[in-house]
């Protein structure tokens, strides 16, 4: 690894040097989640209506491929099964590229959307952008929409690990139908 990638691993995982925008306005449970429209690894867009009439989990990640991210998406793709059989769609979401999104999903065999957030504009609507001089990245957060598109949980401390397992017993208290028809992936 180079002596600078070192260094930027180093920021994104040391909370000293976070400059951390103030928490995006009104974004709390039972609030409306903000919109987006974002691309995905395949260059294909999603929409938060596109969602309407199922569960969310979305999820933002600081960066591809990084060792905390790759263990969130890893306990997530291994627990997709169960989060479809309760009708449940999930989305990544970082500033990273599209083609940076494909490579991850395909080196790690993601069976989900990752979504390209380029400039941090959705992840600033979630309060979720942080930035470090030129540095800028998405915040290990994560939101679970209700089916009307509302927000429903919020996760400020994510342990990367524990997190998946987490999600799932929530939306079970939630009560996230298993009968329903899943729409869309």
């Amino acid at each position: 690894m180079t002596i600078q990638r070192l260094f930027s691993l180093a920021l994104l995982f040391s909370p000293a040097y976070f400059v951390a925008p103030a928490i995006a306005d009104g974004i709390k449970v039972g609030s409306p989640a903000p919109s987006f429209s974002l691309l995905d690894q395949y260059s294909k867009q999603h929409q938060l209506n596109d969602y309407r009439g199922r569960w969310l989990v979305l999820y933002f990640y600081p960066k591809a491929d990084t060792p905390g991210c790759t263990t969130e998406a890893c306990e997530f793709r291994d627990d997709v099964f169960q989060l479809r059989k309760m009708n449940v769609a999930l989305l990544g979401v970082s500033t990273d590229d599209v083609q940076s999104q494909k490579e991850f999903s395909d080196k790690y065999h993601l069976p989900f959307s990752l979504l390209s957030d380029p400039d941090g504009a959705i992840a600033s609507k979630y309060g979720s952008f942080k930035s470090f001089g030129s540095m800028r990245f998405a915040s290990r957060h994560t939101f679970i929409i209700d089916p009307d598109g509302n927000i429903a949980r919020i996760y400020r401390n994510v342990s990367p690990k524990k997190h998946s397992d987490e999600i799932i017993a929530d939306l079970k208290t939630l009560g996230a139908d298993s009968s329903q028809k899943m729409s869309r992936q």
